[in-house]
């Protein structure tokens, strides 16, 4: 028979029976003590599991706060402008928020102790131990204005925990593509059929006499790639996703005698299939006139830090230094009110914007860089404002040219003809445009030649230092090499209204029965920017040699573009002969300048309405504790 602990005891011999009763007493503690142990490690572990779901809880209730100020960013585009001074975030960072009126009031604006906090819905209502989640967020809208970005301290609370993390906000827009179309046809200026409605869809229709551009054998694509239209695809190489808002199937086509697009995405998460997929449109605001008005000077609430106005063509070229040279002949203020009545003037401005004496002599004004700002060309006024000139008189020195020509053009329909074009354009000092004996490129519109004397039209070369925008009421033309000393610091926008131009202008000399064509610049040419034609096209002039038929010019190598192109409608590049090269025009090198996905550049144009993205989640010390009174 077995018998346990104690009976063996307690049976051991009379020597030992003075023992008995201590050693019970003592070994029952040792078991209550194990109880106790026991009990002690179950309690803790309770405790435990209560307080990991708690932290999760308060994690999740952060991130909640955050896709509550984005649904509100996306309810009301001016919700940027909210928040709570007296929150220790947005005080320390600067931002230039206000609380919203309190009609409007948003609980998880309060930062005081004892305070209020938003409440997400308690998951367990007939849980009297349930206590729901709960979040505060403070907004730092002190990058806005300059790179498109907000940043959001949220902080959950569930029970006695909180957490907090920091989250960066972009607007999801053109610069989230490395090449983005709203349609994927020929600019309708180009039509010689002015009859035709072009800005219309191919699944919804467009006439077949607009013509649609392909991408070629000769394009690669490296970074995402979108268009609201279907797009032709002729055995390009695509380096990142390719999404598009054609409905139908097949999603895009491919024309006859071209092999099938190849795609290399990186990104298998976003298109798995290595294919193109469906994504909603983006649409391209009609005007880019909100970007004059940061140049504006009666609005400091809305523009703290106003940019340059420039009038009538102007001629940009960045030193590769910092600084920039500026020629602007017909300005005589360069900072304004809205009105454009009256003209901010003094050595601040001139020290920002350039000497109007200097800025109208053709050694011009040599200025810095307007770092984290814009410059705005408009065209000439006779309005009576500021800027104003009459409708015949010129800047001393400033010569109106009037140039007729007939360049040869293909046209969308596969003709090759000879047509007029008559332009203008102006020479002042060395700076000539046209060029002597160009061939004028053509356009159907009267109003928007190829070349003005009166129009907003910029011209651009050289090397940046800095965060700099550079927006145009008319066209702006990239003269040469565009390019940032360093590609992870310097940044660059290009926001013409219409067309923005790659320079390549077709030089004829020689007798009419024996005339000689040549390039006025050398082949190659790279532009790092952003780039964005609001109502037209970006394009290079006479891609198609003046026609090679006619001319012999040929291929002028290669297109390299560093940032993101946006069109509202397709710019051509080049002319195909079927081969790896082009008969006309540039081969492209496009590559997505990756930045864009967190940031832009200064005061960027963006989509008519829009969602804003998290670009980044950062961690952060909580900020608050329990009662909402700050953490130290």
């Amino acid at each position: 028979m077995k018998h346990g602990i104690l009976s063996r005891i307690t049976r051991s011999g009379d020597s030992d029976s003075g023992v008995v009763l201590p050693v019970v007493i003592g070994l029952g503690l040792a078991m209550l003590m194990l109880v106790a142990v026991g009990m002690s490690s179950a309690a803790s572990g309770t405790i435990k599991t209560n307080t990991d779901e708690d932290i999760k809880g308060a994690i999740s209730a952060a991130f909640a706060g955050v896709q509550d100020y984005q649904s509100r960013l996306a309810l009301d585009s001016t919700y940027y402008k909210y928040g709570n001074p007296a929150a220790p975030f947005s005080a320390s960072s600067g931002a230039g928020i206000t609380l919203p009126i309190p009609a409007n009031y948003n609980p998880a604006f309060d930062a005081t102790a004892g305070g209020n906090w938003a409440q997400i819905p308690n998951p367990n209502p007939g849980d009297p131990t349930s206590t729901g989640a709960y979040y505060r967020y403070e907004v730092d809208n002190s990058d806005y204005a300059t790179k498109g970005v907000i940043r959001l301290l949220s902080t959950g609370k569930v029970g006695n925990i909180t957490e907090s993390v920091v989250a960066s906000l972009k607007q999801s827009g053109f610069l989230d593509f490395l090449y983005f179309t709203d349609f994927e046809t020929t600019d309708p200026i180009f039509n010689t059929d002015q009859t035709l409605n072009c800005a219309v869809y191919t699944y919804n229709g467009r006439d077949a006499a607009c013509g649609q551009i392909q991408f070629g054998k000769f394009d690669t694509l490296a970074g995402p790639v979108h268009s609201n239209d279907t797009m032709l695809i002729c055995s390009t190489t695509f380096l990142g996703t390719v999404t598009t808002s054609n409905p139908t199937s097949p999603i895009y086509q491919t024309p006859g005698g071209c092999g099938a697009p190849v795609f290399k995405n990186p990104d298998l998460s976003a298109n798995p299939s290595g294919a193109v997929v469906y994504e909603k449109p983006l649409t391209i605001p009609p005007t880019n006139s909100n970007m004059k008005s940061e140049t504006y000077t009666d609005d400091p609430a809305d523009v703290p830090n106003p940019g340059c106005l420039y009038t009538g063509p102007t001629t940009i070229t960045f030193l590769g230094n910092g600084t920039m040279n500026v020629v602007s002949p017909y300005t005589k203020a360069t900072e304004t009110n809205a009105a454009q009545t009256v003209a901010t003037t003094g050595s601040a401005v001139d020290a920002r914007c350039g000497k109007v004496s200097a800025l109208q002599s053709t050694a011009g004004a040599t200025i810095p860089v307007l770092d984290l700002n814009l410059v705005y060309v408009q065209a000439v006024p006779s309005d009576g404002t500021v800027n104003s000139w009459a409708p015949t008189a010129t800047p001393s020195g400033l010569t109106c040219l009037t140039v007729t020509g007939k360049p040869w053009r293909t046209f969308p329909d596969g003709s090759v003809q000879q047509v007029n074009s008559t332009s203008g354009g102006f020479l002042f000092g060395t700076t000539r445009y046209p060029a002597t004996s160009e061939l004028i490129p053509w356009t159907s519109t009267s109003t928007n030649p190829a070349y003005s004397c009166r129009n907003g039209d910029l011209y651009v070369s050289g090397t940046i230092v800095g965060h700099m925008t550079l927006a145009s009421d008319n066209y702006i033309y990239v003269t040469d090499d565009v390019l940032y000393k360093d590609r992870t610091k310097d940044m660059l926008g290009l926001v013409p209204l219409n067309a923005l131009w790659v320079w390549n202008p077709i030089i004829k000399t020689g007798t009419t029965s024996s005339p000689i064509y040549s390039y006025k610049t050398g082949n190659d040419l790279e532009i790092d920017a952003a780039l964005l034609s609001v109502k037209h096209t970006v394009q290079v002039q006479n891609y198609d040699g003046g026609v090679n038929s006619k001319t012999g010019l040929g291929s002028r190598g290669t297109l390299t573009i560093f940032g993101a192109i946006a069109q509202k409608f397709r710019g051509t590049v080049a002319t195909s002969n079927g081969t790896s090269t082009p008969a006309t025009g540039y081969s492209k090198n496009y590559q997505y300048d990756t930045r864009f996905h967190n940031t832009a550049p200064p005061k960027f144009l963006t989509p008519v309405s829009t969602t804003y993205k998290v670009s980044q989640y950062s961690g952060t010390k909580v900020a608050y504790k329990p009662d909402g009174s700050p953490s130290p």
